[in-house]
């Protein structure tokens, strides 16, 4: 794991952007692993500039959702399809059908992650994983727990999470109670791993991941083991690491 320490928000977007740039530079057709929440907005407003600009080019790119909520929609506004329509899609020339992503209001979810397990493995799987981390250290939606859980699954969220998502939608009930989250080993087989963190409240999580003990109750304390791991964070959400990562 490698650590990148920058002074602000938009410079570790800035520096997120260049990293996904470079990796669609050397293989167009990448597979792309894809998370959402609050962390990667200025990233994906960077790539849709610099898609706008020709500096990039997304028409063989393929994009895999790390996550989605049970029961809501592609149309609803606070489904992460939707997220990913509005903050990335719709400002990159991105073919419909590169866009894969869990059913939320599949009638069969245990189906449904078989389903879209398969859909990565047919892919030969991620070539870029980019994720966010939770006040909790989970990433994706692979919540703390006594195991960790190696493939697509169905998630109770912790109320922790639902705590920190109840911000989105109007009422705090209507948060939603279960999700789909590609599994640790869905993650964890991505050949590159961009990990991006930002603000006072991730400290404790980026602590946990980057220097705690290896363990599912801190669930991104696994990227310690991949071989090609790149933690981007700013100083806020860096500010208990050790003397070295600064």
């Amino acid at each position: 794991m490698k650590v990148r320490i920058t002074d602000t928000y938009e410079d570790m977007s800035e520096a997120a952007a260049e990293f996904v740039i470079d990796q669609i530079r050397h293989k167009p057709n990448s597979v792309i692993g894809l998370a959402a929440g609050a962390t990667p907005l200025l990233l994906y407003q960077k790539l849709g500039e610099a898609c706008a600009a020709g500096t990039v080019n997304f028409a063989r790119v393929r994009t895999f959702s790390l996550d989605e909520y049970i029961g809501l929609g592609p149309e609803h506004p606070q489904s992460f399809h939707f997220y990913f329509q509005h903050n990335l899609f719709d400002h990159v020339n991105i073919h419909e059908d590169h866009v894969l992503a869990p059913d939320g209001m599949a009638a069969d979810v245990a189906a449904e992650c078989a389903r879209y397990g398969a859909a990565i493995e047919a892919v030969d799987g991620i070539d870029l994983m980019i994720l966010g981390i939770g006040p909790n250290a989970h990433i994706g939606f692979n919540e703390p727990g006594p195991s960790f859980v190696p493939e697509t699954h169905v998630v109770e969220l912790s109320e922790a999470t639902r705590a920190a998502n109840a911000r989105f939608f109007e009422t705090p009930e209507d948060t939603p109670y279960w999700a789909i989250s590609m599994g640790i080993r869905d993650i964890m087989f991505a050949q590159n791993i961009l990990l991006l963190a930002s603000g006072a409240g991730k400290t404790g999580a980026l602590m946990q991941a980057v220097c705690g003990d290896i363990t599912p109750e801190a669930p991104a304390s696994v990227l310690q083991l991949h071989r090609n791991a790149l933690v981007l964070a700013d100083r806020s959400a860096a500010a208990r690491l050790p003397e070295k990562y600064k």
